[in-house]
């Protein structure tokens, strides 16, 4: 069988149509549910004159229509589109424009913005909306021209599953903190099997080759009670959440919790792993993990846990102290620790409470993954050189119409193929990878290459800083002087100046903030990646006042 992720999880309905696929809440969908939804959507969109490779918008929130979305798009050898709800109406057009979007399915509460911007594209042939809006509370109307999302289910037959093609691609939106977002572009087979390998082993089975071998060993389990229940705290709409917490736990016959509220809130999240009996759960660094962890310090004997096996984290920092920290609490825990981006992996790191990883950002290569010196030479271990993270192995094809950013990131070097995210890093001499820091961010200070999140990492160190963030400012004698906001943990006090001077113990007078400022929170992205725009303008709005 071609490997193709919706024509795995229509096997699912024939395997284990009565297993749980989908939850939220009170919402609850079986696999034969969860298929016959995606299918009467899929059917809507083919009336609208949608076709293979059409791209359909995802403008929602986690949500049951977000997973029935997604798979009604590839169960047509569409495309579906990740859009983010933060998004206002530049970026949002910009992004629909770019991916040449045919229909958008959008949750009501952000229909203003769609109203806005639908005049303005041409390729649009189908508004759906998402009822997320309690009208005796007041909100936006409906969309003009939209239609309701539940009434297209209801008055569409399912449409009937097609075959793959091979000529199929899958495409995620990245990007829009250094630059308008960008669709990275993969062969849809190619990145399936990548998944049918590599996840297996990751959550404890034996390796599987291949999509028959899969299925095979899906079935030899069905009659078995349950089933794996993976839950995504960061929202769908990014890699780390959709890939791990929807795509490949339902590759394998598994169910997807999605969480209600739309911001991180611990309670809510250890309610929902001890309610459903989530067994693994995707975070993204310390942004995450500190807040959870806080929450079982305080209330350390509040959850059954138990069924918690997996922690995967992945985009950003996740700190030795704190991954230390919740094993005190959830013994049994595995933590795997990626290395990658939209554009590819590159190493990992795996943490149990009788193996932990002694260093923060330092990663087992992945056997693909080299880094290259500014001559493309690799770098040699143990030499302290600092080059750039390419990836090898799943390179995907390009980004989406846009050739110049194609040929800087997807190179070629010896006749191999890797992708170029940006990420700065040194090899030690024990062949780990040491993350440094996106090359984009670099702060040049006297001559000096400062990477932040080396200065982040430290700072988070002190008792009383919650989360950090480090950036450049324009210096006359510097050229760039290191800054940064800090936010404080509950319960604890300390001035910037504490701060400052507690890190001039810790690493070399050039990497030290000049300044820090206090805030209540540092700007995050809603999940949990650095929004360093806004760290700046705040930063820069003080130093006004």
């Amino acid at each position: 069988m071609t490997a193709h992720f919706a024509k795995l999880w229509e096997n699912m309905v024939d395997i284990v149509p009565q297993r749980i696929a989908v939850v939220q809440g009170d919402e609850r969908y079986t696999w034969q549910e969860y298929e016959d939804r995606a299918a009467r959507l899929a059917g809507a969109f083919t009336e609208a004159g949608l076709g293979p490779h059409a791209k359909v918008g995802m403008y929602l929130y986690n949500s049951p229509a977000y997973c029935e979305t997604n798979f009604a798009a590839l169960k047509m050898r569409a495309v579906p589109i990740n859009v983010n709800y933060r998004y206002l109406d530049d970026e949002l057009h910009y992004l629909l424009e770019n991916a040449d979007a045919e229909a958008v399915v959008f949750h009501r509460s952000l229909g203003e913005r769609i109203a806005r911007v639908a005049p303005r594209l041409p390729k649009l042939k189908l508004l759906i909306e998402v009822d997320d809006i309690d009208d005796d509370e007041g909100g936006p109307d409906p969309v003009p021209n939209a239609f309701a999302y539940e009434d297209v289910l209801a008055r569409h037959k399912p449409a009937a599953r097609v075959e793959p093609q091979g000529d199929e691609v899958y495409m995620l939106y990245t990007g829009g903190t250094t630059g308008m977002p960008k669709g990275v572009v993969y062969p849809l087979d190619e990145f399936t099997q990548f998944f049918v390998a590599g996840y297996p082993p990751m959550i404890g089975m034996p390796p599987i080759e291949n999509t028959t071998e899969l299925l095979a060993n899906i079935r030899a389990q069905a009659d078995s009670a349950g089933g794996l229940v993976a839950m995504s705290g960061p929202p769908l709409m990014h890699g780390t959440g959709c890939w791990l917490g929807l795509m490949a736990p339902h590759m394998l016959g598994g169910a997807t919790v999605l969480l209600e509220n739309r911001g991180l809130d611990p309670v809510e999240l250890w309610d929902a792993v001890a309610r459903e009996r989530v067994q693994q759960l995707i975070i993204v660094g310390d942004a995450f993990a500190r807040p959870l962890l806080r929450e079982l310090e305080q209330a350390p004997q509040r959850w059954d846990l138990s069924c918690l096996k997996l922690m995967i984290s992945s985009g950003a920092m996740f700190s030795t102290e704190v991954k230390q920290a919740l094993f005190e609490h959830l013994p049994d825990l595995t933590i795997a620790d990626l290395l990658g981006s939209t554009e590819g992996g590159m190493g990992q790191a795996i943490s149990r409470r009788d193996s932990p990883n002694s260093t923060t950002a330092r990663f087992m290569l992945s056997p693909t993954t080299k880094v290259f010196n500014e001559q493309g030479r690799e770098v040699t271990p143990g030499s302290g050189e600092t080059g750039l993270v390419a990836s090898g192995g799943l390179v995907p094809k390009a980004y989406y119409k846009d050739p110049e950013k194609s040929a800087r990131t997807f190179r070629v070097v010896d006749g191999v193929r890797y992708s170029f995210p940006g990420d700065m890093a040194r090899v030690t001499a024990e062949g780990e990878l040491e993350l440094l820091g996106r090359g984009s961010n670099c702060i040049n200070t006297g001559g000096e290459k400062v990477f932040p999140e080396e200065v982040e990492e430290t700072l988070k160190r002190h008792p009383a800083v919650e989360d950090a963030l480090v950036f450049g400012q324009p210096d006359e004698r510097f050229g760039n002087r290191v800054v940064g906001v800090v936010s404080i943990a509950p319960g604890q006090s300390a001035t910037a100046t504490d701060i400052i001077t507690a890190t001039q113990a810790v690493l070399a007078g050039y990497k030290v903030p000049r300044e820090l400022m206090l805030l209540a929170e540092v700007p995050r992205a809603p999940n949990g990646k650095a929004d360093y725009p806004a760290a700046k303008a705040s930063f820069e709005a003080a130093q006004g006042d």
